[in-house]
């Protein structure tokens, strides 16, 4: 079902009246009906792979349960008459067989995320190979790719990990499962939940408030507007420098880069506004996935204010277990011996944060672009790691006060031109021509026709409705550094004038956002 439009809104309208009309102890069963049948509208088939991944993970995270209750229940039966060693050796082999069942249960479902999104990926460098021979190999596979494979596929995967490591109890309830891995609202672009989170959230009894009915419609008009009037204004913009950027002068070409920063941050976070207030409606509080963050200082601290809940699945499930690990720390240890503390102190999340970033890369996408740009970004952040100690005898060689306003602006301009060119490298096409027009904004050329700086502007409403558009953002953005948006209006604007303010942006949305509706669905939802 496509988000954007009247059919979706019906389809909320109707939720909102079942969901609060029922009984409160099937609320969640609604949830599950309206998830079920919203992916059943790309294809009944299309139920298959969710339905899958969540009976495996479900049946996995039981098995794993039991075995740890049973081992429980043995050491407090054997507690008198059995030696340390008997002890050591069984909980070893229990911990040998939940291993066993959790290795199973991702490899099944990483294989299906895996033959999905990257076969084509892999049988076309295997093409490249065999033609060193003078042979070829014909890609004939043809499957669509499930909706949003990469989301439930991580948020299972979390789930069962968290059981295994005995952070939360495995659900005995298959169904509530099935829930948690194909919740709609973040099916497609997440968050990425996790069970203790999301679960207490889904499950819980819900009871129609009508202030959050009212902030969750507010949130829900500003991510339309984000999305049908910056976002989709913007397509056709960024979509005409990408396509011919050698025709454009230097500046031009940085214009455009910049202009895809706005439209991608527009086009995802407004999809987070649209399902976050549609969730406050329903009562229910999802994981924020952006904290302004092109207002970072850093890299690093970009990756820790965007897409905040991936993130956060890779420092948990990948990051940390890897930077821990025996053979890592050991790696540490003897590097400590042989090239020095520093060095064998940072080897360890080093080589954590290579195969995180590798991995991130891959995630977005199966093509070399997008492995280049995880590549760079995880670049950029390990050498922030390792020059962090020079860094900081520079500033105070140069006498650059770390809180001082301008040093600040410097760093946060300084971070979003660079996240800027380096989000480029995957999305104008090849890496060939991410790289093209990274060096067409150095090596472009100047103008002194000032339409030159622009030409990538067809009529002159597009230019003033992006004006409009990013300045507000950046005004709502601004105001959040102290507090939230709505929390500012509704302590210094009259509730008629807000009335009004949304009112307004209603009415941007049918007069600006409808017209540019041709600049497709949300980007994310690719990945």
């Amino acid at each position: 079902m496509d988000i954007l439009s009247v059919s979706f809104l019906l389809f909320l309208i109707g939720l909102l009246a079942v969901y609060y009309l029922v009984p409160k102890r099937w609320q969640w069963i609604v949830l599950l009906v309206a998830s079920l049948g919203f992916y059943a509208m790309g294809g009944v088939l299309s139920l298959l792979w969710p339905c899958l991944t969540a009976v495996t993970i479900w049946a996995a995270a039981r098995a794993i349960g039991r075995d740890a209750a049973a081992q429980k229940d043995w050491l407090k039966a054997h507690k008198a008459d059995c030696t340390k060693e008997e002890k050591d050796r069984y909980k070893a082999k229990a911990k040998a067989r939940r291993r066993r069942i959790l290795v199973l249960a991702l490899v099944f479902n990483f294989g299906i995320l895996c033959a999905f999104k990257y076969v084509h990926f892999l049988l076309a460098q295997l093409n490249t190979a065999a033609g060193w021979f003078g042979c070829a190999i014909e890609d004939r596979v043809s499957w669509v790719v499930p909706l949003g494979i990469s989301f439930y596929t991580f948020q299972a995967t979390g789930y069962l990990l968290d059981v295994y490591w005995g952070r939360v109890e495995a659900e005995r309830s298959v169904w509530r499962v099935l829930l948690f891995t194909s919740f709609f609202p973040q099916i497609t672009q997440g968050p990425i939940s996790t069970y203790a989170d999301l679960g207490r959230e889904l499950f819980a009894e819900h009871t129609f408030s009508y202030h959050e009915a009212v902030w969750g419609a507010e949130r829900l008009i500003w991510g339309f507007f984000k999305k049908m009037v910056v976002a989709n204004t913007l397509s056709g913009m960024v979509g005409r420098v990408f396509a011919d950027f050698s025709g454009y002068t230097g500046p031009a070409a940085l214009l455009g880069a910049l202009c895809y920063s706005a439209q991608i941050y527009a086009d995802f976070s407004g999809y987070m506004d649209i399902m976050c207030g549609l969730c406050q409606m329903l009562g229910i509080r999802l994981t924020e996935n952006f904290e302004r963050p092109y207002f970072s200082k850093s890299v690093a601290e970009y990756w820790r204010r965007w897409h905040i809940s991936l993130g956060a699945w890779f420092k948990n499930y990948l990051y940390y277990p890897i930077a821990v690990s025996r053979w890592n720390q050991k790696l540490g240890k003897t590097a400590k011996k042989r090239l020095g503390k520093a060095f064998g102190n940072y080897l360890p999340a080093t080589l954590a944060l290579v195969l995180v970033w590798l991995t991130t890369g891959l995630w977005h996408g199966a093509s070399w672009a997008y492995i280049a740009w995880g590549g760079v970004n995880g670049l950029f952040i390990i050498f922030s790691m390792w020059m962090e100690g020079p860094y900081d005898r520079l500033k105070q060689a140069l006498h650059i006060r770390e809180q001082s306003r301008a040093w600040r602006l410097f760093q946060v301009v300084r971070t979003f031109l660079l996240v800027t060119l380096i989000k480029v490298l995957p999305e104008v096409g090849t890496l060939a021509d991410g790289f093209g027009l990274i060096g067409r904004i150095f090596t472009g050329g100047l103008s002194r026709d000032p339409y030159r700086l622009i030409p990538f502007v067809q009529k002159l409403s597009e230019l003033w409705t992006v004006l409009f558009g990013v300045g507000l953002m950046l005004l709502v953005s601004l105001v959040q550094r102290k507090e939230p948006f709505r929390d500012y209006l509704a302590r210094r604007v009259p509730y008629g004038v807000r009335i009004m303010i949304f009112a307004a942006l209603f009415f941007l949305i049918l007069y600006l956002g409808v017209p540019a509706s041709g600049g497709g669905g949300f980007l994310y939802a690719q990945f």
